[in-house]
């Protein structure tokens, strides 16, 4: 096995000493899991162990406005989720086992969606959105509490073309793969939502669809759950062993 080494200074009281971090050559994918309005990290974690044991380095976070931090859940814009989901980025693929190349972005709802813009700002392999929503650019600065629910509702009952929505506009230009899975009942985000996706998504290296028969959107039975996980799990696996079989021929083993 190859390695690799890099300087590091080792802080010591009020000094630092030299000193060089010798680790295997070997780079694994990063997966970010972002939960949806008025979830947290909490919904993710069992789902970020499952991935991590296929060989990946994960990441969950909450949101401002959510869990422990939800004194400035009044006033949290998109602008301040998506700046949230760059730091969270950012600091994942700052992780010296973290291949750069190989990220994964897993979202739901709001994060589904929040997923889709970071994906024309970072670079990224791979995208699995469970009931991505769809809000208007123009309210893109107005908190997201404060958003009129039946002008939201309205807005995803109907088609919109991909240059008019930004999300559909950073869908329309993503070139990885992208799992896609939708709630059959979800009265949240609604059919059409799924399908102004799926038409977006027309440059993809892949695309997969599934719906998770008779589940709401929030996925309230145990059930559902499972069978999101199962869905999300087994593709990854196939995403990253597809990757590696590649790799593996590109440096002839």
């Amino acid at each position: 096995m190859t390695t690799r080494h890099r300087g590091i200074r080792i802080p010591v009281g009020n000094r630092s000493i030299e000193g060089t971090l010798v680790a295997p050559d070997v780079l694994v994918p990063g997966v970010m899991l972002v939960h949806g309005w008025d979830g947290s990290q909490k919904q993710y974690i069992d789902r970020a162990h499952q991935i991590a044991a296929l060989g990946c380095i994960c990441l969950t976070f909450d949101l401002r406005g959510h869990a422990n931090d939800r004194a400035e859940r009044e006033s949290v814009t998109r602008e301040d989720s998506l700046n949230d989901m760059l730091a969270a980025y950012d600091l994942l693929v700052g992780h010296p086992a973290v291949d750069p190349a190989s990220v994964l972005v897993v979202g739901t709802s709001y994060g589904a969606y929040l997923a889709a813009v970071l994906s024309a700002l970072r670079p990224v392999r791979w995208m699995a959105l469970r009931a991505p929503a769809l809000y208007k650019d123009e309210d893109w600065m107005v908190s997201k509490i404060r958003l009129n629910r039946e002008e939201v509702a309205a807005y995803r009952s109907r088609a919109i073309a991909p240059q008019s929505n930004r999300a559909l506009a950073a869908s329309a230009q993503f070139q990885g793969d992208v799992l896609l899975v939708e709630s059959e009942h979800d009265d949240v985000v609604p059919h059409p939502v799924l399908e102004n996706y799926r038409a977006a998504f027309l440059q993809t290296r892949s695309m997969t669809y599934r719906v998770i028969s008779g589940a709401d959107h929030a996925l309230t039975r145990p059930e559902w759950k499972q069978d999101y996980t199962t869905v999300l799990v087994q593709w990854v696996q196939e995403m990253v062993s597809g990757a590696r079989k590649k790799a593996g021929v590109a440096h002839g083993d």
